[in-house]
């Protein structure tokens, strides 16, 4: 009792902290049940989709199947594909409840960084993965080819659908390098000069990137992925830019001892 008396409002922000944040998981997690049964009757056409380069390699007189090895394959890529997709559907509603839970404890200025990181992070990473996901029919045909006259491909299912889903989250998260790149110049951690001094180590880097995660075995669509990518890059160069000029200027006006538009 005594120890209520003592620190009665602290010990209530504390209990409603947690209370808050209970219940934002609770809304997180039904979110994603919601997104695995939507995901789950989605299985089918989006199976038949994915399959497709295996439809065409069989037309072309090849064998290519998948294989389902043990009793609960079907079952368990079947689940893992409502959970990934519930994962990619259902992201905006997540990614709200994490804002909504933090943004009470955030000034005027990091809410700001946090929305442009939030509204520019999603169409790239969809962009990107969409990318991904249109590379995946030439990436099956091409690694395919390589398989003997006299050979059979059967395809275990659960490594078929792993393999696609890296290939789409892996261009999904390459897009999203140019976003962390201006929130770092927002929040002042970097200057674009800085970026711009050090464009010939990024171009390596981002054509190292490139040829690690594009699992094709072509130089063609690494450059375009390193192409892309490159121009990305350029364009934060360029918003980081228009940011320290922005800040310059204030800064200016300030120290003139006017105010700041």
């Amino acid at each position: 009792m005594a120890s209520k008396k003592k620190d009665p409002e602290g010990r209530m922000r504390l209990l409603e902290h947690f209370a808050e944040a209970r219940r934002r998981i609770l809304l997180v997690v039904i979110g994603l049940a919601v997104g695995a049964v939507i995901g789950w009757f989605l299985f089918d056409p989006l199976l038949t989709a994915m399959t497709a380069p295996l439809r065409e390699i069989r037309e072309g007189g090849r064998s290519a199947e998948l294989n389902y090895t043990t009793i609960l394959s079907a079952f368990d890529m079947r689940m893992r594909m409502a959970l990934f997709l519930s994962g990619l559907v259902t992201a905006p509603w997540w990614l709200y409840q994490g804002w909504a839970f933090v943004a009470p404890g955030l000034k005027r200025t990091e809410k700001k960084y946090v929305i442009g990181f939030l509204a520019g992070a999603v169409p790239l990473f969809v962009a990107g993965a969409l990318l991904g996901w249109l590379l995946l029919p030439h990436a099956v045909t091409v690694f395919l080819s390589f398989t003997p006259s006299e050979g059979v491909n059967l395809i275990d299912a659960n490594t078929y659908l792993t393999f696609t889903m890296r290939l789409v989250s892996a261009f999904g998260i390459a897009f999203l390098f140019p976003v962390v790149m201006v929130v770092l110049n927002l929040m002042g951690v970097v200057k674009a000069k800085t970026y711009l001094r050090g464009w010939r180590w990024a171009v390596v880097g981002v054509f190292t990137f490139a040829a690690l995660a594009n699992p094709l075995p072509d130089p063609w669509s690494m450059i375009a992925l390193g192409g892309v990518m490159v121009t990305l890059y350029f364009a934060a160069v360029g918003i980081a830019a228009l940011n320290d000029r922005r800040v310059a200027k204030r800064r200016a006006v300030l120290l003139e001892g006017g105010t700041p538009a």
